[in-house]
């Protein structure tokens, strides 16, 4: 699906990086958020593609496309519990809950 998009223990402790590198996605993410051109982010790392931007991007949006479901409160309250509501998280692409 992300073919650009690696995650390796051993490069930045398992976190999204593009193609192996030491470039996380969420850093080029963050410059994008920040209002930096693409031109800009390839100026400050020679290695990058345009692509590479690109499906950091698209990774970005697939993330935010993850829903939020509402469980039932818990009967008995515990320190662990303090809030009435739980919430799920489910994966929008293996639909598992989380």
């Amino acid at each position: 699906m992300f073919e650009r998009i690696t995650f390796d223990s051993k490069i930045m402790g398992g976190r999204a990086c593009i193609r192996g590198m030491r470039i996380p996605v969420s850093v080029i993410v963050g410059q994008i958020a920040h209002g930096a051109p693409f031109a800009e982010i390839l100026g400050g790392y020679p290695d990058l593609e345009r692509e590479d931007i690109q499906e950091a991007l698209e990774y970005a949006a697939w993330l935010t496309k993850e829903e939020v479901y509402p469980l039932e409160a818990r009967k008995k309250r515990s320190w662990r519990n303090a809030i009435p509501w739980r919430y799920a998280r489910r994966c929008s692409y293996c639909k598992v809950v989380v």
